[in-house]
């Protein structure tokens, strides 16, 4: 059974997460943050930098965003694979650092890791 968290990079992480494998999946470094929190760092994943700017995380343009981000991650097939495979021996953890934990693009990137 595969196991795939969300959670935002600045929040504490707990005891058990602490042990996850965590992965970074922006584009861009979080500022203020240390390298040492996450076991890797997966900027490719991300939304594009076109995509992401547009999106701007708008709720009323969440729908589309979704839509247009998983398009793109069906170019992306290595790397979701690699979470896959990650998430079936051990809990992985998506780190995200947008402010809103139900409209961002790991929800997404999460949401589909889980469907195959």
């Amino acid at each position: 059974m595969r196991t795939v968290n969300i959670k935002r990079i600045y929040d504490k992480l707990s005891q058990s997460e602490t042990e996850e494998y965590k992965v970074l999946v922006d584009r861009l470094w979080p500022r203020g943050i240390s390298k040492n929190k996450i076991d890797e760092w997966d900027k490719d994943i991300a939304p594009s930098t076109e995509l992401r700017k547009w999106f701007d995380h708008k709720a009323e343009r969440f729908k589309k965003f979704s839509r247009l981000y998983r398009e793109e991650l069906m170019s992306k097939e290595k790397e979701l694979n690699k979470l896959r495979d990650l998430s079936k021996t051990k809990a992985v953890t998506l780190l995200y650092g947008a402010k809103d934990a139900k409209i961002n693009h790991a929800v997404i990137l999460r949401d589909l890791l889980l469907m195959k």
